[in-house]
């Protein structure tokens, strides 16, 4: 492993042993019997990855995909069945909610107990203790036991540990999703400290949005296979296809994909869209009017917009749901409404039908570059179905003269007045403070 590597996952396989009796097990680990008295669970099959120094990388899957298996088997608390791992630097984990921590244990003496079990002195723990303190910010329930915690100060305190000790590789598995708004904050202000100085992370969550905006890289494991690695934007769209049960693992042939693009450019469509679903109704045809109904790929920011799609149904959809979405460059979802969100069609759409349902709203995005996607889907019963999903189809373009912070305008009305009066404040004599002066002189000086 060459030293700008930080991790090395090499052809790794975890297989656990599934007994239908608890005496099987027994049987098995004594050898008490020539047969095999389990079945076999394979929660990571073959599966290969480095991670570069300075990285952050995000590990997405479905639940049971062997993401955190795999983080498991990295910092040591699993042992791989097969394989190779190299770890090339320190590492601080926080996977399960309190691993490591003795429940009987005030927080306070879980910090001292985290920090010999990673290796520091305890003069090492005493130098970190204020940054420890300050970013877990749980006040004097750090002096008592943890097992009176919420969850939320256990997680707190579990991630101020974690990333207080200076690691080299910070390792996170989910954790986030336990702490406040405020909190989530500011770990992953956190993040972008430790991205600056070089740090490797990884990091599983289910959060798309934030994995599309931290994360360099992103894996995708399903049923404890690689599915593929690349830029978040294109594994966020697999993953969305394996969600739904439509991710084609072989792909299109050549001639195909050809067809496809053709058909695309028909249809005044990105020629690299992602498209599938189950074809029973199909999107044919999306575009982009302005204010004036001309089309376009233009909108000058504070104007009318309104997004177009046509669709066909092939059989009878008991109840079709149109959408579309607009995500940045980075493949984050900024915003979105479909017709079951605004409550505008509920009915069944027949077979040979054709429909044009139309989105009019005014652009209050910043300016830049965005994408469309557009969705045709519904419910058969209580089945969620995809009929057809057009990701990335338009490129639009915001023109504005004024941008405000973040992704949108929030259109505010501003107004300056002067106001009457001065504001002087009291200034506390000298004798005062020399003797403290007495409890009337120090009560006309509070506030």
């Amino acid at each position: 492993m060459d030293e700008n590597t930080a991790i090395s996952i090499e052809h790794v396989n975890k297989i656990y042993k599934l007994y239908p009796k608890p005496m099987d097990r027994v049987i098995d680990t004594f050898h008490l019997m020539p047969w095999r008295k389990y079945g076999e669970h394979a929660a990571l099959k073959d599966v290969s990855f480095e991670v570069k120094r300075g990285e952050t990388v995000g590990i997405i899957g479905t639940n049971g995909s062997g993401k955190s298996t795999i983080l498991k088997i990295i910092t040591g608390v699993l042992h791989e069945t097969s394989g190779s791992i190299q770890v090339n630097g320190r590492i601080s984990a926080l996977l399960e909610l309190g691993a490591g921590f003795n429940s009987e244990y005030t927080g306070m003496e879980n910090i001292y107990l985290n920090g010999t079990m990673i290796g520091f002195s305890k003069e090492e723990i005493d130098a970190k203790l204020q940054g420890i303190l300050e970013f877990a910010d749980i006040g004097e329930f750090v002096y008592q036991p943890v097992k009176t915690y919420s969850s939320g100060m256990f997680v707190r305190l579990a991630f101020a540990i974690a990333i207080n000790i200076e690691p080299e590789i910070l390792i996170v598995d989910e954790a986030l999703s336990v702490g406040d708004v405020f909190f989530q904050a500011k770990c992953y202000r956190k993040f972008e400290e430790f991205k600056k100085l070089g740090k490797t992370i990884l990091f599983v969550s289910h959060d798309l949005s934030s994995v599309s905006k931290y994360c360099d890289r992103v894996i995708l494991l399903n049923q404890g296979v690689k599915l593929g690695e690349g830029t978040p934007k294109e594994m966020i769209d697999i993953y969305k296809q394996v969600l739904v049960g439509q991710y084609n693992a072989d792909g299109e042939s050549e001639e195909e994909t050809k067809n496809a693009v053709e058909a695309a450019l028909s249809k005044g469509l990105n020629p690299d869209t992602l498209e599938y679903g189950s074809r029973k109704a199909e999107i044919s045809s999306v575009s982009v009017t302005d204010e004036k109904d001309r089309e376009t790929n233009a909108i000058i920011k504070g104007n009318e917009f309104t997004v177009h799609m046509q669709v066909e149904a092939f059989e009878e959809l008991q109840a079709p749901i149109f959408a579309f979405s607009v995500k940045n460059v980075r493949g984050t979802e900024i915003t979105g409404t479909n017709t079951m969100f605004e409550r505008t069609f509920l009915e069944p759409m027949h077979a040979g039908e054709r429909k044009e349902i139309t989105f009019r709203q005014r652009m209050t995005l910043q300016g830049g570059e965005y994408l469309l996607s557009f969705g045709l889907t519904g419910y058969e019963g209580s089945d969620f179905t995809v009929y057809h999903r057009l990701y990335d189809a338009i490129n639009i373009t915001v023109v504005s003269d004024k941008d405000t912070v973040g992704f949108y305008d929030m259109e505010s009305k501003v107004e300056v007045k002067n106001i009457t009066g001065t504001w002087t404040p009291k200034i506390v004599e000298k004798e005062e403070e020399a003797d403290g002066g007495n409890e009337d002189s120090r009560k006309n000086h509070i506030g």
